[in-house]
C-alpha cells in the first residue's frame, strides 16, 4: 500500500493533535506534532532567560542559539503516543502549561524560528508515511501532501476543551483567561507575516465543534481510505 503525507491544520485547541495521533496509531504512520515543536522553543526561551523584563523576546540571542535547539519525539510506552523532547530531555508536560501557551504565538511568528523548525519537519517527513498537525503544514511545510484537513470550532468551545484538559491534569486553569488567550492566539496566527494560518485551497474543512472524538476519528479514517484508493 502506498504511503502518503497527511497534513492537519487549524486553530489552537481544536483537537488537531488528538485526531492526528489517533489516526497515525490506527494506520501505522509516524505522528509529528509541529505545535509541540514551537512550544518547546518557547519553553527553551522561558528557561534560558530569553524573555526580557518587558515581555519581549531576545531575538538576537535566540537566533544565534537556534542551531543548538533540537526537537525530537519519543514513544511513551504507557500512553502509546509520542512525547516531545527538547535536546534529548522529555518536556511533554512542561510545554502544555498556560505559561507556555501565553507566549508561544510570538515565538512561532519569528521568521528564523519557523525556517529552522520547518527544515526539521521536512527532514522528518522525507519518507512519507507521516501525520503532522500545526498551522502551516498544508500550506508551507508539505504543500504537496496528498490529504489536507483544516479544523475549526468556535473560540468558546476550544477554550472549554483547553480548560477541561488542564483541570484533568491537575493544573491551574481559569476559563476567562483561556478564552482570551485562544482569541489572542487566533489573531496572531492569522496575521503574522510568515506562514499565517489559513486553509489551503485543496484542504477539506472540518468543523468539529459538535463532534465527539470517535466521530472525528471515523471521519478522518474515511478521508484516508478514500485517498489511498485513488
Amino acid at each position: 500500500m502506498k504511503k502518503i503525507t497527511i497534513a492537519i491544520d487549524g486553530f489552537s485547541s481544536c483537537g488537531k493533535s488528538t485526531m492526528a495521533k489517533d489516526l497515525a496509531r490506527e494506520i501505522g504512520y509516524i505522528y509529528i506534532d509541529s505545535g509541540a515543536m514551537y512550544r518547546a522553543v518557547t519553553l527553551y526561551c522561558l528557561e534560558n532567560g530569553l524573555f526580557l523584563a518587558d515581555g519581549q523576546i531576545d531575538t538576537g540571542r535566540l537566533e544565534r542559539e537556534m542551531d543548538h535547539i533540537r526537537i525530537s519525539f519519543r514513544l511513551n510506552p504507557e500512553t502509546g503516543r509520542p512525547d516531545t523532547c527538547l535536546n534529548g530531555q522529555n518536556v511533554e508536560d512542561r510545554i502544555r502549561t498556560m505559561e507556555v501557551s501565553a507566549r508561544v504565538s510570538p515565538v512561532a511568528a519569528l521568521p528564523f524560528v519557523r525556517q529552522a523548525l520547518v527544515a526539521q519537519q521536512q527532514e522528518m517527513g522525507r519518507e512519507k508515511g507521516i501525520v503532522m498537525d500545526g498551522r502551516d503544514i498544508g500550506t508551507t511545510v508539505f504543500p504537496d501532501a496528498e490529504l489536507k484537513v483544516f479544523v475549526t470550532a468556535s473560540p468558546e468551545i476550544r477554550a472549554r476543551r483547553r480548560y477541561d484538559e488542564l483541570k484533568a491534569k491537575g493544573q491551574p486553569a481559569d476559563y476567562a483567561d483561556i478564552l482570551a488567550n485562544v482569541k489572542q492566539r487566533d489573531d496572531i496566527d492569522q496575521h503574522r507575516a510568515v506562514s499565517p494560518l489559513r486553509r489551503a485551497d485543496d484542504a477539506l474543512l472540518l468543523d468539529n465543534g459538535e463532534m465527539s472524538i470517535a466521530e472525528q476519528k471515523e471521519w478522518l479514517l474515511e478521508q484516508y481510505r478514500r485517498i489511498i484508493k485513488e
